[in-house]
């Protein structure tokens, strides 16, 4: 018999931190990073289990700088260890320019990565050839490995007026710069992806029996923030978008009698006993205070994963559950 998972579900878990991001290292460290309220930094905690990081101590590893590429609006930190080095993906804007958002890597070469040095590598480097990528508002990228290579998934604005976020996919050549052109995987196509926004965003890599899910959040950042889902065979091209299948309702949505509201931009990760858990942002009340941006009330909450019988993954709020190994 296994032990049992007895962490709390779908509840705030570590408060005041949108776009959470939980990587498991094979130093035996769960590491931590999100979207600060003030939007000026990035931050690092870790813990020996998922219990722990809510209490873990926060260390800022990186400051926004006073003006220019990397001054305003640091958003959706993701650390990840490829290459043999560490990697942090976030987004950044510019004072002179608030909306001027484009993604940008920090690489520390160190074993630990809460006190070695990072460096800023700059803007992340579109493929050679590539004439169209991080030309335009882009953000929320994620990294995986698959078949022995690593692919970089973000979103991106095309259009005029409100513009439109599409989600692409690219190979990578190393830690900071692309292999291959962008390919277009998914454009909010349906009605609960074009709620306020035209919105494809935060993408994270899910894998289970030879299968990849990609989730991703849609529509404006208030109650109508939702999950969608993209699948693929993990022996496919994944750069051929015609072998993804995306779903065509949420996976993830406001779930009032829980007084969950908003669900998304989530990661993926396992608990200590192995199970799959989703970590997800969330507000508990419908109505938002001032602007729903600069709210600092996205809370980052766990939800595990289950599996239906054709291996999909099932994610719901109910109030327990428990499994052993």
């Amino acid at each position: 018999m296994g032990k049992e998972n007895v962490l709390k579900y779908n509840e705030p878990w570590i408060l005041q931190r949108a776009d959470p991001y939980v990587y498991f290292h094979n130093d035996g460290w769960y590491y931590f990073t999100a979207s600060l309220p003030s939007y000026d930094c990035i931050s690092l905690r870790r813990g020996r289990t998922l219990d722990e990081l809510p209490g873990a101590e926060e260390k800022i590893i990186w400051t926004k700088h006073e003006s220019g590429p990397m001054s305003l609006h640091v958003w959706a930190p993701e650390i990840h260890y490829l290459f043999g080095k560490w990697y942090i993906y976030f987004s950044g804007g510019e004072k002179e320019n608030i909306w001027k958002i484009r993604p940008y890597v920090l690489e520390c070469s160190g074993d630990n990565p809460i006190k070695d040095e990072w460096i800023e590598k700059g803007k992340m480097q579109k493929a050679d050839g590539d004439d169209f990528s991080f030309k335009s508002f882009s953000l929320d990228a994620t990294v995986f490995k698959n078949r022995g290579r690593y692919y970089y998934v973000w979103a991106e604005k095309v259009g005029v007026g409100k513009q439109i976020s599409n989600l692409y996919i690219a190979g990578m050549e190393n830690g900071y710069k692309l292999k291959t052109v962008q390919v277009l995987l998914t454009t909010p196509d349906y009605e609960w992806e074009r709620v306020g926004f035209w919105v494809n965003e935060g993408p994270s890599l899910l894998r289970h029996n030879g299968k990849l899910f990609l989730t991703y959040s849609a529509s404006d950042t208030g109650a109508s923030y939702c999950v969608g889902m993209l699948s693929a065979d993990e022996d496919a091209d994944l750069l051929d978008p015609e072998n993804w299948k995306k779903e065509r309702y949420p996976v993830l949505k406001t779930c009032k009698e829980k007084n969950i509201y908003g669900p998304g931009h989530n990661s993926f990760t396992v608990d200590e006993y192995g199970n799959d858990i989703m970590i997800y942002h969330a507000r508990t009340e419908p109505a938002i205070e001032g602007n729903p941006l600069y709210n600092p009330n996205r809370h980052a909450m766990l939800m595990p994963v289950k599996w239906d019988a054709c291996g999909r993954p099932v994610f719901n709020f109910e109030d327990e559950w428990k499994k052993t190994n």
